[in-house]
């Protein structure tokens, strides 16, 4: 199923402020809050969605990504996003803070628990695919190697020896904050801040795993594979979530960034959408018409020279080019004709040459309506 688009689901235009954005996710959080809803069993989905979304567009470098791209520059169908990736929890601890008194002094978590234990997040990594032509014609599914932080099978990704050996933080009691009663001249203010003893994970280790050092994660090689979708260009971004650096002490694993490189093709120029082939033809073949095979991003085509084909046509092949990534349809293949003159010519080939000289179809009869490669070209692709 096709996600929907991120501004829609937080009802915001695409020219909405930081602030705005904010105030929206804040809105439809509150709306679709478990708690508020309990007979409503799409509610869940609809409060993880706009999370997924608010993450998206509260980020400037995926928020343009995904401006660019869609759907297809944050990970398109390959990413979960906090919609699959992140449990209620989660949400909370990264979000919770957007929130405030909203449901009567915190917005923690179902029930009325209100703790917001920190919830550790791996970082991104980013790593480069290199892509032909065909295969971004077709998409691909590629299997990478990559070295990253991975749990710690040791202690299970707990960073405690045994995996089980946590105590709960005596100094906050296992909420992950701290809560300061400071008196003033407008009375007692009260604030709550990250707990310094447990670093907001409201547990602390007993015994540490030495294979991790307490951290739950350690270097290691991961085999992954990557859906790319067919379209991409040089330079875009993909992001897939959950596939990046594990988080510490089995926290949230970071995304993976894909950086698309292109491989450039020995005959075909990509231009967008469209391919471009150079052709060279003989004299005789422009004079005369001609069949001739040429290089496609599906394999061999053969095509008709019209008898009389001057030096410069442009020839084109309807959707013979690379899809759009974010949408249907194709580019165009266009071949550009040159006629090939000869340098070195034999004796009998001048002779005949120059006995066409004189014909009056052997001399240019250039007008008004002949115009350079270049601005045909150009007259193309504006019109296109």
């Amino acid at each position: 199923m096709s996600k929907r688009d991120y501004y829609e689901i937080l009802e915001v235009s695409k020219d909405a402020t930081e602030a705005e954005i904010k105030k929206a996710y804040r809105q439809q959080a509150i709306k679709y809050h478990p708690d508020k809803n309990q007979d409503d069993p799409t509610a869940e989905d609809k409060f993880k969605e706009a999370a997924e979304a608010y993450e998206v567009l509260s980020n400037p470098d995926k928020k343009s990504r995904y401006d660019r791209y869609g759907h297809a520059g944050v990970g398109g169908a390959a990413s979960n996003g906090y919609g699959g990736g992140m449990s209620m929890d989660d949400i909370f601890s990264n979000f919770g803070d957007i929130f405030g008194s909203a449901f009567g002094g915190g917005f923690g978590g179902f029930g009325g628990n209100t703790r917001r234990r920190r919830v550790n997040k791996g970082s991104n990594l980013r790593v480069k695919v290199k892509l032909t032509l065909e295969e971004i014609a077709n998409g691909i599914e590629k299997t990478i190697k990559v070295n990253k932080y991975v749990k710690c099978t040791t202690c299970s990704g707990s960073g405690a020896e045994g995996g089980a050996s946590h105590s709960t933080c005596s100094t906050c009691g296992g909420s992950g904050q701290v809560t300061r009663v400071t008196n003033t001249f407008l009375g007692q203010m009260q604030t709550s801040s990250t707990c310094p003893h447990c670093g907001g994970e409201g547990q602390v280790i007993k015994n540490i795993c030495h294979t991790c050092a307490g951290n739950g994660i350690v270097k290691g090689d991961d085999v992954i594979k990557i859906n790319i979708p067919a379209g991409v260009t040089e330079g875009m971004q993909l992001s897939v979530s959950g596939k990046g650096n594990a988080g510490a002490r089995n926290g949230v694993p970071g995304d993976m960034i894909i950086l698309i490189e292109e491989i450039v093709h020995p005959e075909l120029i990509r231009d967008g959408s469209n391919i471009i082939y150079d052709k060279y033809i003989s004299i005789s073949e422009a004079a005369l018409g001609t069949s001739v095979e040429i290089p496609t991003i599906s394999g061999k085509a053969r095509i008709k020279i019209a008898p009389g084909t001057q030096s410069g046509s442009i020839l084109r092949l309807k959707g013979k080019g690379l899809p759009n990534v974010n949408s249907y349809g194709k580019g165009d293949m266009l071949i550009n004709i040159s006629v090939w003159t000869p340098k070195d010519l034999s004796k009998e080939e001048k002779r005949i040459l120059e006995s066409l000289s004189n014909s009056e179809n052997f001399i240019p009869k250039p007008s008004s309506k002949d115009k350079s490669f270049f601005i045909r070209m150009k007259e193309y692709f504006e019109g296109y």
